[in-house]
């Protein structure tokens, strides 16, 4: 697993933080949290504003 980090494009706010294996599994946990059954179930107009899902890697 790694974590992953989700923004939203437009204003640069972090929408979701979080372990998954992949950005898909990734975007499907955060809009879990949000009560939506799966990225796809996500209103038209939040995935239109455009999401940005970066892989963090971190070094220890």
């Amino acid at each position: 697993m790694s974590i992953f980090q989700i923004r939203q494009k437009t204003s640069g706010a972090i929408l979701w933080t979080g372990s998954a294996d992949d950005e898909q599994t990734a975007l499907d946990a955060m809009a879990r949290e949000a009560g939506y059954r799966d990225y796809a179930a996500l209103p038209d107009s939040i995935r239109a504003s455009g999401l940005e899902t970066a892989k963090l890697d971190m070094i220890s």
